[in-house]
């Protein structure tokens, strides 16, 4: 027999930017629970709202599965004595299982007489599980700091009100932190401020409806977002809804109400970031766009109940942010009126690291770099060193000390507005890209070499300092700045040697604590970060390993490497291949006495001759190939030589007794490979056990 399930912890209104998390660890907590007792359970479903977890199971058990199982005791034997009284071994035994000497029986497990008893498990109550269940789920949820609230010493992430626990329309009996189960809920906390009884599990979310709570998280987010479209579309406008703040919006109302509100045309003239940023941060309003993506003098905001007089909660909305836009235009104002370079002084004061200086230094060592990767690629040395100049200028301006999400593009606007050319200009936002992983590229030249020289910069500064991440602590993002510049060279496809860059990195510094192995340091550090970054993309730490045994240090031509040998693994031949390199890799490391050359007056074997003539006309067909990067090619023409080196092994004996024939066919497999080897070690392909 099975029934329905519902748990719904009750609380003040939880942190909006944990309750997805918080919701799915609850469910995911329960779920592991109930299978450890062997449990069965149908469909899941996951609620969560500002004031409640809640999870609804359908068709669980109401009881664990009964086992039945053998237990042996000790021979029959030493159980008895020649009376046939049972001895104390046999009374433990008895008493271990709750029988009576009377009960005891023996039999025979294959060897010897035993005693032995047959008991079962399991057939307890699910509910009387559940309560442990709950309370083991909640005890594991992701929260780094508790609190207690009142005189109790109970801890959550927020103060607790009620408990409901329902197996089918019976309440499940049992305290979770300190609270008693029941099937009392509340409904919202303005348009329904009472308790609910909820009958069944079923019926939780259509009671709950009734009491003006949405309690499905998902469905919550598809009215949020059908309302703020609908609301947008109503003005000739789109709404811009951004994920994150979707989910924080979802979080933070129980019944939401889209509503409309307007601010001064004359803010339009702030930088739009600035006023995004102050909606959607403070406010947690959408904003909205016309049909060229300029952003309109509106904002949509979700209310949380569901006013009689909507525009009185409009105009209350609208005198909030207000002042927030007057600061912002103010800010804007303030920094306009001193030249955009003078913020550069006050950099000075500004340190970046201890040892490393101050922010000033680090924008001449940027300047340096940055002009110096621009001569590599054929950018304007010039603008690139004014951007790097300048790259940290506005944080130290009033925009960004009060939205520091606008550094960088605060900075372009300044820039352009006191004359800076627009490459330079748009270089000192663009620099910051990428921010995250998946996030966009820097689109111009400029902006790319100052990308690259920024994070450079840090990288060896702080590896040359010796404070490089370990485990989980990484307070320099040097995890993230390794893998925008990997991605910067590779995506931009900037065939630059990552080695030279990092070597001109440490030239900008006038001295570095431990410099002497610090380009290897650094490399070591960037490449494994690569490696990680393929492994994300799906491709396997062999195909990576196979390229690095190269000890390559340019990107570009490592990433074209990878993906040959990566396409080169689907290739029916290519396992076989790659056995047959790590054969003669095997063969050649034992054996250094050898020729460079092939005589061919010393072929005498067919299947040796026909290999020796397949590997000089592939050294004929792919030299070109390998010249102009086409590995790929290369490795699929390399393919054909599976047939004469299997034939080759086969029939040939390699270590023959003869020492010029011996160094003769070592000398061809050695040709053999050198041939893969131009392009990855495929002998690494073959797993270790192998």
């Amino acid at each position: 027999m099975s029934l329905d399930f519902l748990v719904e912890l009750g609380t003040e209104e939880l942190p909006p930017k944990a309750l997805p998390s918080l919701s799915q660890a609850f469910t995911q907590g329960i779920t592991s629970g109930l299978t450890a007792q062997g449990l069965a359970f149908g469909e899941v479903t996951s609620l969560a709202a500002p004031r409640r977890l809640a999870v609804v199971i359908k068709g669980l058990d109401n009881a664990t599965p009964k086992k039945t199982q053998q237990l042996w005791g000790p021979p029959a034997k030493i159980a008895f004595d020649d009376a046939g009284n049972p001895t104390k071994a046999a009374l433990a035994f008895a008493s271990k299982n709750g029988l009576q000497p009377s009960e005891l029986t023996t039999a025979n497990d294959g060897k010897v007489d035993k005693l032995v008893v047959d008991k079962t498990t399991g057939g307890e109550a699910t509910e009387s599980l559940l309560a442990g269940i709950v309370e083991a789920s909640l005890a594991q949820l992701p929260i780094p700091k508790r609190m207690r609230w009142g005189a109790s010493r109970t801890e959550f992430v927020r103060p607790v009100h009620w408990l409901v626990m329902l197996l089918g329309d019976q309440v499940v009996p049992g305290d979770v932190l300190g609270l008693s189960t029941g099937r009392e809920t509340r409904g919202h906390r303005f348009h329904c401020n009472q308790t609910l009884s909820i009958n069944s599990p079923a019926e939780y979310a259509s009671t709950l409806e009734q009491g003006y709570v949405i309690a499905d998280f998902g469905r919550r987010q598809a009215m949020i977002r059908s309302q703020v479209e609908a609301a947008a579309a109503a003005i000739n406008g789109q709404a811009v809804i951004e994920d994150d703040l979707l989910d924080e919006v979802t979080a933070l109302v129980e019944w939401p109400v889209a509503l409309t509100g307007q601010f001064d045309q004359e803010f339009l003239e702030i930088p739009a970031e600035a006023l995004i940023s102050s909606m959607s941060e403070h406010q947690k309003y959408f904003h909205v766009v016309d049909g060229n993506g300029k952003l309109m003098a509106n904002f949509i905001t979700v209310a949380n109940i569901e006013s009689k007089d909507p525009q009185a909660v409009i105009s209350g909305n609208e005198k909030v942010i207000r002042p927030r836009l007057a600061d912002a235009a103010f800010f804007f104002e303030t920094d306009k009126k001193q030249p955009f370079v003078s913020f550069r002084d006050r950099l000075k004061t500004i340190v970046f690291q201890a040892q490393l200086g101050s922010l000033y230094e680090k924008t001449e060592r940027i300047g340096q770099l940055a002009a110096a990767i621009a001569g590599k690629i054929g950018a304007d040395t010039s603008q690139a060193q004014r951007a790097g100049e300048l790259s940290k200028c506005d944080l130290a301006s009033e925009m960004v000390l009060e939205f520091d999400k606008m550094q960088g593009i605060a900075g372009k606007y300044y820039a352009s507005a006191q004359g800076e050319p627009e490459p330079v200009a748009n270089a000192l936002a663009e620099h910051y890209l990428p921010k995250f992983a998946g996030d966009k590229l820097p689109e111009s030249d400029i902006g790319l070499c100052v990308a690259l020289a920024d994070r450079l910069d840090t990288l060896v500064g702080i590896f040359g300092i010796g404070q490089q991440p370990t485990g989980s602590k990484d307070p320099f993002a040097l995890r993230r700045a390794s893998v925008a510049v990997l991605r910067l060279l590779i995506e931009k496809k900037l065939p630059l040697d990552l080695a030279e860059l990092v070597n001109l990195a440490i030239a900008q510094y006038s001295s570095l604590p431990k410099a002497d192995d610090l380009t290897e340091r650094v490399l070591t550090y960037m490449l494994e970060r690569l490696r990680a970054w393929y492994e994300d993309s799906g491709i396997s730490a062999e195909v990576f390993l196979s390229v690095a045994a190269k000890q390559l240090t340019t990107p570009t031509d490592i990433d074209q490497r990878i993906h040959a040998v990566a396409a080169f693994t689907q290739l029916p031949e290519a396992q076989a291949l790659a056995a047959a390199n790590k054969r003669v890799s095997n063969i050649l490391a034992k054996e250094s006495a050898r020729t460079a050359e092939v005589d061919n007056n010393l072929l005498s074997d067919d299947a040796e001759k026909t290999l020796a003539q397949a590997v000089a006309n592939m050294q004929a067909e792919v030299t070109p190939l390998m010249a102009q990067g086409d590995y790929q090619q290369s490795l699929k023409q390399l393919a054909a030589l599976r047939a004469p080196v299997d034939s080759f092994f086969d029939q040939v004996m390699v270590m023959t007794d003869d020492s010029q024939v011996r160094n003769n066919r070592l000398a061809l497999l050695s040709q053999l490979r050198d041939l893969f080897l131009q392009v990855a070690d495929i002998s690494l392909l073959v797993p270790a056990k192998a």
